[in-house]
């Protein structure tokens, strides 16, 4: 058998993106096996539904902290390997993991402290991912690329929980940790197999300023502030990930409040296959010639589907809602992708991409924390077989348990349809593809 330091590395283009996307499809697919084995083994023991959010927070808040920093630190260093460290990192927690759990040590707080470790390198992998494809595939092949990284979520998403129900009964968690481990060395294989070209500076600073991690940190916002058309458009996906908080939360116990366990997992079922097929003809087609109409045209479709979900409790037409509401996420999130890959200077993309991460993901824990007392204390009460509105609103939409959160879904997709119409009437977004220069 020949050395791995007898191979000769890929060079550039799409043959190069191919093989890192292969591999980290590879771990995102055992990464998600993990998450999901780590969930029933904590719920199982400890029957605690607390327990198990912390888990979700730790494994969301480190990100959001650290994630300015290290979108700076991406900046400065090689992304290769960021990512090969990062895959390397989050790999020593699952062996770490899977060491405690084999010799009958492991602890509660000891997945609490893995899962916020792997989110930390996660804060470093994804802005050095998602920034490599500029310097690894051509221009107009970025729409595609970008749709590739959706569909590689969309896969993990879609076979991960499957293969873990049928995994946990046969090797248990340890097994699957296991697995998990393997699919990280596959990962950093393929990284050690490829080369990423040099990013070519384009922003120069005085000495001071090179040796400060915080101003650094910084230019990833200052960056998009300065440019009208990029901070509206991280305006608008604030607002979208504060609403899919939301619908996180509130959507289970809208499904169970009219139809069973079952039927819940099939509307979600439905849901992932719905984004595994939206990234898939975003990776064939690539886009419309403007990304930005897109982007409206099916962030419009997806306010219309969570709309819907707030007007009949039928499983139908949460089926049909679910499946065109994913379909739509990973066109615009590609889209999206594509048009700051081809704005934004390539030496300063770990930071913008960190930026708007940290930024969007700080609205899902915000939505989670309102969303109980918003359903508990004022929307369901109004729906209530006696409530308020169940004498206007309720003849509409119906009353009784599950309609407040209705109640809230239209009222929140109301004011969130106003608002897109409202931000895509602003020429500097609208014209930003033609306006703001390519940086690539």
């Amino acid at each position: 058998m020949r050395s791995l330091k007898n191979l000769r590395p890929f060079k550039g283009g799409m043959g190069v993106f191919f093989l890192v996307w292969f591999g980290q499809l590879i771990s995102l697919i055992g990464s998600g096996l993990t998450s999901f084995a780590l969930g029933v083994w904590v719920y199982q023991r400890t029957g605690s539904v607390t327990q198990f959010s912390l888990i979700l927070l730790s494994a969301m808040l480190p990100s959001i902290l650290i994630s300015p920093v290290a979108g700076a630190l991406v900046d400065r260093w090689n992304r290769r390997w960021c990512i090969i460290l990062s895959d390397s990192g989050a790999a020593i927690t699952t062996v770490a993991m899977a060491l405690l759990l084999t010799t009958g040590n492991l602890e509660i707080w000891h997945i609490y402290l893995a899962v916020s470790l792997s989110s930390v390198c996660k804060a470093f992998q994804l802005p050095a991912y998602t920034a490599s494809a500029s310097s690894l595939v051509p221009k107009e092949f970025l729409p595609r690329a970008s749709g590739m990284v959706q569909s590689a979520e969309a896969c993990a998403q879609l076979i991960s929980p499957l293969l873990a129900g049928v995994l946990l009964a046969t090797i248990q968690l340890q097994g699957i940790i296991l697995i998990d481990f393997a699919t990280f060395l596959f990962a950093v294989t393929t990284l050690l197999l490829v080369r990423f070209p040099n990013v070519v500076k384009t922003i120069i600073v005085s000495e001071p300023e090179k040796s400060s991690l915080w101003h650094e940190a910084l230019e990833g916002w200052t960056y998009i502030s300065v440019r009208p058309g990029l901070l509206m458009l991280l305006i608008l996906f604030a607002i979208d990930n504060f609403v899919t908080g939301l619908v996180e939360v509130l959507l289970t116990p809208l499904v169970l409040s009219f139809a069973s366990v079952t039927v819940l997992g099939t509307i979600q079922s439905i849901g992932g296959a719905g984004m595994l097929l939206g990234s898939l003809t975003m990776s064939i087609w690539g886009g419309p010639r403007l990304l930005i109409r897109g982007i409206f045209v099916f962030d419009i479709l997806s306010h219309l589907c969570i709309l819907a979900f707030g007007l009949r409790t039928s499983a139908e037409l949460f089926a049909l809602a679910n499946f065109i509401l994913f379909f739509s996420l990973p066109l615009i999130n590609g889209w999206s992708d594509a048009i700051l890959l081809r704005k934004v200077a390539p030496d300063i993309q770990g930071r913008v991409f960190a930026t708007i991460n940290m930024i969007c993901w700080s609205c899902i824990p915000v939505a989670y924390v309102v969303a109980g007392p918003l359903t508990e204390r004022i929307f369901e009460p109004l729906m209530a077989t006696n409530g308020l509105l169940a004498g206007s609103i309720g003849q509409i939409i119906g009353v009784g348990p599950g309609r407040g959160i209705g109640l809230l879904f239209i009222t929140m997709e109301i004011l969130a349809i106003g608002v897109t119409v409202a931000v895509y009437r602003y020429p500097r977004l609208r014209f930003m593809e033609r306006e703001l220069p390519d940086a690539i």
